[in-house]
């Protein structure tokens, strides 16, 4: 897919779905990584991973492109365009937007940990890079107490 249909892919998307023109720029950009897209505030351009569109194709796509699109329709009317902000779930829920993408291979890191800590009381376990002081911190479920397993 090019970048003139990917352009044609999100207007198309913007009239069907969201009744309103999108009337930025929306381009591939091959440095994302953890995401499948994003809006970006100032430009009120559109960037998406073209690894997503080559793993999973249009449909995977079209998903990205309705959950950005409702950043961008949302963000131009001043609505709460945030993931957080009830506008935006109820917007995403109405047009079929994905929430969330999925994973291309050998692109997220697997977070690495040193230490584990668990709760004493509900046996929650607590995966950290950095080493805590366990006198300080309790278990944020049930308050209990933390040690350390390794």
């Amino acid at each position: 897919m090019t970048e003139k249909e990917l352009q044609r892919l999100v207007e198309a998307i913007s009239e069907r779905f969201f009744g309103m023109p999108f009337l930025h720029q929306a381009t591939f950009n091959a440095r994302l990584r953890t995401t499948g897209g994003r809006y970006l505030l100032r430009s009120h351009n559109l960037e998406f991973n073209k690894k997503h569109y080559d793993q999973f194709g249009v449909t995977e796509l079209e998903g990205i492109i309705k959950h950005e699109l409702c950043h961008y329709h949302l963000h131009i009317q001043k609505k709460g365009y945030k993931h957080q902000d009830q506008d935006f779930k109820q917007l995403l829920q109405k047009v079929g937007g994905s929430r969330y993408c999925q994973v291309v291979p050998g692109q997220r890191r697997v977070e690495s940990y040193k230490y584990l800590y668990e709760c004493q009381q509900c046996h929650a376990k607590y995966r950290r890079k950095r080493r805590m002081d366990t006198l300080r911190y309790v278990c944020g479920k049930c308050r209990g107490k933390l040690k350390q397993v390794y």
